[in-house]
């Protein structure tokens, strides 16, 4: 009798526990619905394209891509090595490797250490990474990371810093309130960064964007920064774009904009939204789209030509 008692109140126990989410049993969900992307080649090609509806508090980010692509890993298990066939190598001195994103964001640690939450956008891309063995952020996920839809509780401010003025600013405010995010807007010359706090837009003319310390001319080029794009010229600035190997393989000349995400000590990224002149930051804030930033790691927009990808890949495809 003490035994079959003793039983019951073990199972009744385990019970509670699993619906209350103690360890046992998938925990209780988070609201919102979670994609998993896979690309290759700098996001120019998707290879799977998945959602998840309420995440499970248990569900990481190795959990969903392995219900959704074969995979292999490496590293105990914590680490992926390849999805769908398609694996890290080295070859011809180019290594090639899985790195991943959540809301726009490169990880710092494992796939196995990321819970994913309602609202996530996470985000798989095979690159060629010999140039450029980070890429800290990037601009595939907008309306990431200023929505901030996975966060529950307060969420950090959005602030727009206008160096321009005109059009460019509103453009950049009205795309962000369409997404859902109220940012505050502050108009000056650049500069120090007032706190490290908000996520941060700054619009305005490469002469002026430049002069900020977390932009710092794209000094260093893809290797620092992670963006495959400079300016040269003096006063009259010239967009060159990049490719994958960090060559200058086309100006797009003065008139072309540019939105790119750079990360600096801070975890949260500050976005550019530039060009030479203000024809060019119009254009440039005109792509802060869903549709035209998918899976770009930063875009630039020529003149009277469609948006690019950047690093531009062999043949000039973006």
């Amino acid at each position: 009798m003490t035994t079959r008692l003793g039983l019951a109140a073990a199972a009744a126990l385990l019970g509670a526990a699993a619906a209350a989410g103690c360890g046992f049993g998938p925990g209780p969900r988070s609201e919102g619905t979670a994609t998993v992307t896979v690309t290759r080649d700098y996001g120019s090609k998707t290879l799977v394209d998945e959602a998840e509806t309420d995440p499970p508090s248990s569900e990481t980010v190795i959990r969903f891509l392995d219900r959704e692509a074969e995979i292999t890993t490496r590293y105990g298990g914590r680490f992926v090595q390849s999805i769908d066939g398609l694996a890290g190598t080295t070859s011809g001195g180019r290594r090639h490797d899985w790195f991943f994103y959540v809301n726009g964001i490169e990880s710092a640690v494992g796939a196995a250490d990321v819970q994913v939450d309602g609202g996530d956008r996470i985000w798989w891309d095979y690159r060629d990474w010999t140039d450029a063995m980070r890429v800290p952020a990037v601009v595939g996920s907008w309306p990431e990371p200023f929505a901030q839809a996975s966060v529950d509780g307060d969420h950090r401010p959005v602030r727009v810093e206008c160096l321009a003025g005109g059009a460019a600013c509103e453009t950049a405010v009205s795309r962000l309130a369409e997404a859902g995010v109220a940012a505050s807007v502050e108009h000056g010359e650049g500069g120090e960064a007032h706190g490290t706090a908000a996520l941060r837009l700054l619009v305005g003319r490469w002469s002026e964007v430049r002069a900020n310390p977390e932009v710092d001319e794209l000094r260093g080029g893809p290797a620092a920064t992670g963006v495959f794009a400079t300016f040269k010229g003096d006063g009259d600035y010239h967009l060159i774009a990049l490719d994958p190997t960090a060559t200058p393989v086309r100006d797009l000349g003065p008139g072309a904009g540019l939105v790119a995400a750079l990360q600096g000590g801070d975890p949260a990224p500050t976005w550019i939204v530039t060009g030479s002149g203000r024809p060019a930051v119009r254009r440039a804030a005109s792509a802060l789209d869903a549709v035209v930033l998918r899976h770009r790691y930063a875009v630039a927009v020529p003149v009277q030509a469609p948006p690019v990808g950047l690093p531009l890949q062999p043949g000039g495809a973006g």
